[in-house]
């Protein structure tokens, strides 16, 4: 995939981002590079700021009554938050999967072919390959090709979000932001997630926020340690949990707090 990057080579970038819940500041002057094919993790305690991060990258935080964001965030170069910004074309370049799998109350078919349908394509041969196509980049395939018209709410949990993943697959994004994709899950299901992100970089470019500092030193490349609102650091991920350059990092990736 063609990605028109920025300079240093970052698909996303951040530079002093700031978000406010009304009066509450949930983002504190974060500064941060993502490279592309990559997995990213952004790990820290509950309420440190990483999911609102994450949704800042495509904008979902725009849903959110009295939220107020400065800085910049950029995506291939370009001003996530310009006004002439088309956040619909933005989100389809930048999906998300959520904590708890949300499939649609429909067939496992018609869950992968919503997503084209709202941008369009409504023949049903092109609309039948990106069912195919979208299920084996999830690696669900082989598990439900024989049942695509059953409804998409008699998988277990671990096949509905991967039903997600390639719900937001079918739309061919650049990114996939992924907020704790397993925690509702049970550790078999927890491995395929795992297994799948690594396997997604080839194609893609996946940030992950979790709170399992085991996930993030199994699947990505580059993790990000936020507390308070702050990325406290951000490097390399073997770096980060062997040689941690911020006492506050090693005290978190140590057990010490959180």
């Amino acid at each position: 995939m063609v990605n028109y990057m920025q300079e240093n080579g970052a698909i996303i970038s951040t530079r002093g981002l700031n978000l406010y819940y009304g009066d509450k500041q949930a983002l504190i002057d974060v500064s941060i590079d993502i490279k592309p094919n990559n997995v990213t993790a952004l790990i820290g305690p509950s309420g440190c700021g990483k999911s609102t991060l994450l949704r800042c990258f495509n904008r979902m935080n725009d849903l959110v009554d009295g939220v107020t964001i400065n800085g910049e965030c950029r995506f291939n170069g370009k001003d996530i938050y310009a006004k002439d910004i088309d956040v619909v074309g933005l989100r389809k370049k930048i999906g998300m999967v959520f904590q708890k799998p949300n499939p649609f109350p429909k067939s496992i078919y018609d869950n992968i072919a919503y997503g084209p349908r709202i941008h369009g394509i409504k023949n049903k041969t092109s609309l039948d390959e990106i069912v195919e196509r979208s299920l084996k980049s999830a690696a669900l395939w082989d598990e439900v090709s024989d049942r695509l018209h059953e409804s998409a709410m008699g998988l277990s949990g671990g096949q509905q979000q991967r039903l997600c993943i390639a719900r937001t697959l079918s739309v061919e994004p650049e990114i996939i932001l992924m907020d704790e994709p397993c925690s509702a899950l049970d550790p078999i299901a927890t491995s395929k997630i795992e297994d799948l992100m690594i396997d997604l970089k080839k194609d893609y470019t996946v940030i992950v926020v979790t709170h399992n500092m085991q996930q993030a030193a199994r699947v990505s490349d580059e993790t990000g340690f936020m507390y308070l609102g702050k990325l406290i650091e951000f490097g390399d991920t073997v770096q980060i949990f062997e040689n941690p350059q911020e006492e506050l990092t090693n005290n978190y990736v140590t057990g010490r707090f959180g």
